[in-house]
């Protein structure tokens, strides 16, 4: 594909933003959408419209005239099993109408509980809980719609973040580092897990929307090697020049969270994640499309500077 296409992003959220920067360094003209019509730290040039992704009709408008079109929004959390497949469901159709391809954000939510064995894109579904099931069929209809030949369809995977502007750790894991007060992590705290930092994300979205060879398939995006959340949060404190101090969340613990918070009784059954190894295989796209994840320790020191920078913001004036 040629430069200066139209790339329209639906999702301002870190991911969106993430994919935005890598296209504008492409050379692409880069459109986002939210409900809002409002994004800050955005590459000259990049515009953000108001919009409704619920709205198929909304998306086709919205997106006439360009090349790709990438998924990255969600509901809330805990509103996932009634709202995430009308979403996805509407910008497919739109996509489809403005004659676009369609790159589309996924999680590992429909391979199940593989018991430590490691995530490859040949896994079967096999999903056992609320939100695996709805992933898995979201993806069977992408699938489906590029076999039909309705619209091309590339999807990228990732595991769980981490990384600038991704703002579920700030209150866990980020600013207790900073203030020398404990962390938060889930599950074991030694099983090894593999993590997704959320610039590399958008760079192997930004990849997946301008490659041919990315088309038709589900592509695991680049993480590094697998660390430990003591590992990786000890790496964190280390950048803060605080002693380490690690909680651990255990199934029981969320449970109770969840009582008053409609988030964390969503994550009680995706706990198996944090309990046990969980481990991605990313090496097809790495070879593919010659892109590596950033070294885990400079992805922890920029993360750090971002938080560290935000804090110092948001800080009242003396």
């Amino acid at each position: 594909m040629n430069n200066s296409q139209l790339h329209v992003i639906f999702g301002t959220g870190p991911v969106g933003k993430s994919t935005a920067r890598e296209l504008v360094k492409l050379g692409q003209q880069v459109r986002l959408v939210n409900r809002s019509g409002h994004a800050a730290d955005l590459p000259p040039g990049v515009e953000v419209v108001r919009g409704d992704a619920y709205n198929a009709a909304s998306v086709a408008q919205l997106t006439a005239g360009a090349a790709v079109v990438y998924q990255a929004a969600q509901p809330e959390y805990h509103e996932w099993v009634e709202k995430f497949p009308p979403l996805q469901a509407a910008v497919l159709e739109g996509a489809a109408a403005a004659g676009a391809r369609l790159v589309v954000v996924e999680n590992l939510y429909a391979y199940g509980d593989t018991n430590g064995r490691p995530l490859t894109e040949d896994l079967p579904p096999a999903p056992h809980t609320r939100k695996g099931r709805v992933r898995a069929a979201m993806t069977e209809s992408l699938l489906a719609a590029h076999r039909s030949g309705k619209l091309q369809i590339a999807i990228g995977r990732a595991s769980n973040f981490f990384g600038p502007e991704y703002m579920l750790l700030a209150d866990m894991v980020f600013y207790p580092a900073l203030a020398g007060k404990t962390a938060t992590a889930l599950g074991s705290l030694d099983a090894p897990h593999s993590f997704t930092y959320v610039p590399d994300f958008g760079r192997a979205l930004a990849l997946l929307g301008t490659r041919d060879e990315a088309l038709g398939q589900v592509w695991h995006v680049p993480n590094s090697p697998p660390i430990s959340q003591r590992d990786l949060i000890t790496r964190i404190f280390a950048q803060t020049g605080h002693p380490p101090r690690i909680r651990a969340a255990n199934r029981l613990l969320m449970s109770l969270f969840g009582l008053f918070n409609a988030g964390a009784r969503e994550t009680v059954e995706m706990m198996y994640e944090w309990e046990k190894p969980f481990i991605v295989d990313s090496s097809r796209f790495e070879r593919t499309f010659g892109l590596r994840a950033t070294p885990i320790d400079d992805a922890i020191r920029q993360t750090v500077a971002w938080f560290r920078q935000q804090r110092q913001t948001s800080a009242p004036a003396a």
